[in-house]
C-alpha cells in the first residue's frame, strides 16, 4: 500500500478546565518537516507532537494547528497588580485632597481601572498533555485514511501507467531484431548500384554488419527496463515510504530509454521511446505525491 503525502485531518479532546482543538494539514515535500502553530501553553509539548507526527507520517511538509478553548473557571489565574494600585491610589487620594472632595477610594473604583486585575490562564502540562495527545490521535486517524485514500488513487494510475509501458516496451522489443536485417538490406542495395564502379570486399561488408548489429543491440537495456517495472510494482506491497525508491526508479527507466533510442538508430522505435517518455513524465509528476 503506498500512501500520498497530500491529507487534512482535525481531532478534539476536552478535559475538565480546556479543550483542545488539532487540525493537520500536509503537502509535498523531500523529507519530513513538521511546524507546530499554537499557544503558548502547548509550546512545551512541541518536541513530543513533532516526534509522534514525524513517527506516523513519514514525509511532507505538515502543519499542525492547536486551539486551546477555556471550559473551567479554575483555569484562569488572577493577580493583583500592587504596584499600579498603589499608584492609582496616591493619585486618587491627591486629586481627593486637591479639589476637597468627600469621596473615597472605592474598590468599585480600583478595579476598574486598567490592568490593574491581571488575569492569566493557570494549566498545567499534567492536564494539557493527555488532552493534546487524545486530539492529535485522532487527527493523525484521519489524515492517515486521507493519505491510503490518495495513495489508492495513485497506485491506480500507476498500475494503468505502467501497462501502457509494458505494451510500449514490447512493441520496441518486436521491432528491435528487424532494425539490422533492414540496415543490411539497404546496405545490399546500395553495394549493388556502385557494384560495377567499386571492390567490394565480402569480409569488409561482414565486418561493417557485424559492427552495426552490435551496435544498435538494445536486449541488455529492455531487460533492466522490465526489471525496473517489476521492482516498481513489487513497491505497492511494501510497508515503509517507497516514494524516494520509486522517484529512482523513474530515473533509471528513463536512462534505460535514452539509450534505447540512441542506440536504436531507427524511426519506428524512436516514435515509441518519444510515448514511452511521456509516460514517464506523468508517472514521475505522480510519484512526488507519494510518501
Amino acid at each position: 500500500m503506498i500512501y500520498s503525502m497530500t491529507g487534512f485531518g482535525k481531532g478534539r479532546a476536552a478535559g475538565e478546565n480546556i479543550a483542545i482543538g488539532i487540525e493537520i494539514k500536509s503537502v509535498n515535500h523531500r523529507f519530513c518537516d513538521v511546524n507546530v502553530k499554537g499557544p503558548r501553553a502547548a509550546m512545551p509539548l512541541e518536541g513530543v507532537l513533532k516526534k509522534k507526527v514525524s513517527e506516523s507520517l513519514a514525509r511532507g511538509k505538515i502543519d499542525i494547528f492547536i486551539n486551546l478553548e477555556i471550559i473551567g473557571e479554575q483555569a484562569y489565574e488572577a493577580r493583583i497588580n500592587k504596584p499600579l494600585a498603589d499608584a492609582l491610589v496616591r493619585s486618587l487620594n491627591k486629586l481627593q485632597k486637591a479639589y476637597g472632595l468627600d469621596d473615597k477610594v472605592s474598590l468599585d473604583l480600583l478595579v476598574g481601572q486598567k490592568d490593574v486585575l491581571q488575569f492569566s490562564e493557570s494549566i498545567s502540562l499534567d492536564e494539557l498533555r493527555p488532552c493534546l495527545e487524545q486530539a492529535l490521535d485522532e487527527a493523525l486517524e484521519q489524515i492517515r485514511q486521507m493519505r491510503r485514500s490518495e495513495g489508492e488513487a495513485l497506485q491506480a494510475d500507476f498500475e494503468q501507467r505502467l501497462e501502457k509501458l509494458d505494451s510500449l516496451i514490447e512493441r520496441v522489443a518486436e521491432r528491435a531484431p528487424q532494425v539490422p536485417l533492414e540496415w543490411q538490406e539497404k546496405l545490399r542495395q546500395r553495394l549493388e548500384r556502385y557494384a560495377a564502379d567499386v571492390d567490394i570486399e565480402p569480409q569488409r561488408v561482414a565486418q561493417e554488419l557485424a559492427v552495426f548489429a552490435d551496435r544498435c543491440d538494445i536486449s541488455e537495456e529492455l531487460t533492466r527496463f522490465r526489471s525496473h517495472l517489476v521492482q516498481f510494482r513489487g513497491l505497492f506491497a511494501a510497508e515503509e515510504p517507497v516514494g524516494r525508491k520509486m522517484d529512482f526508479l523513474v530515473q533509471e527507466i528513463n536512462r534505460e530509454t535514452n539509450t534505447i533510442g540512441s542506440k536504436a538508430n531507427d524511426a519506428v522505435i524512436g516514435s515509441q521511446v518519444v510515448e514511452i517518455k511521456a509516460e514517464l513524465e506523468k508517472i514521475r509528476e505522480q510519484v512526488q505525491n507519494v510518501a
